[in-house]
């Protein structure tokens, strides 16, 4: 879940930086990550994944949207919604995901102003693309060491990566803010980070309860490598 702060110190807390609040390089090298990694999410898209998918990444892209217009009340004033990375790279996979998450953030600031154009890039990569590509390998891990076979270790890689990558993008968000000078570095780490552990609860919580409902209705639908690659058929010789 991303925190909104209806004040004034706002952008300090907030996960969706706004224009003007990031330096020159910062931007550039934002802009940069991110746009490479979703040219590449886009390029292994279309070699590995089979066509089926893009009716389900359409599902996917409008849930996430949909879910992340609400805002749940956070004592003191505050607001958090959901960021749906996890859960996209778990149902879609990390490249399918990663391009889901740009799609929702490339609507959100373009069409409801949430969070800065110029800042887009560091957004995308923070809550979008950081999220998705490394809470998936994140969450592959943790079932790998639990067993991959049980409901159990899906649940708990699920709310653990889910709560990691909310963590870890506050953490990237207060680097690009102390970096460009907003706001002291220290200052920023505290303020964002001690917010979002208590958020990235939520987020946790959120995202097990979808998992555990696909799972348990439709589990066709979970990324498997083997089951969503395009075959590719090989030469005789």
């Amino acid at each position: 879940m991303a925190i909104a702060l209806p004040f004034l110190s706002a952008p300090y807390l907030a996960m969706h930086i706004p224009d003007g609040f990031l330096s020159g390089p910062v931007t550039v090298l934002t802009w940069v990550l991110a746009l490479g990694f979703m040219t590449l999410a886009f390029k292994q898209v279309q070699r590995d994944y089979q066509e089926q998918i893009v009716p389900l990444m359409g599902v996917c892209a409008a849930f996430i949207f949909a879910a992340q217009m609400i805002n749940f009340p956070i004592p003191g004033g505050t607001s958090g919604h959901l960021l749906g990375g996890t859960l996209a790279g778990i149902v879609l996979g990390p490249w399918a995901g990663s391009l889901v998450m740009s799609v929702v953030f490339l609507v959100q600031a373009f069409f409801f102003q949430d969070g800065g154009i110029t800042a887009l890039g560091a957004n995308l990569l923070n809550m979008g693309l950081i999220g998705t590509l490394g809470g998936y390998y994140c969450y592959r891990f943790i079932r790998l060491l639990l067993g991959p076979s049980r409901w159990r270790s899906m649940a708990i890689a699920t709310g653990v990566t889910a709560w990691l990558s909310v963590v870890t993008a506050a953490t990237m968000a207060a680097v690009e803010l102390g970096f460009s000078q907003t706001i002291p570095l220290k200052i920023a780490l505290i303020s964002l980070i001690s917010w979002h552990l208590m958020i990235g609860l939520g987020e946790a919580l959120i995202t097990v309860l979808a998992v555990q409902y696909i799972w348990r209705s439709r589990p066709e639908l979970i990324y498997s490598p083997f089951r969503h690659k395009r075959c590719v058929p090989t030469k005789n010789v």
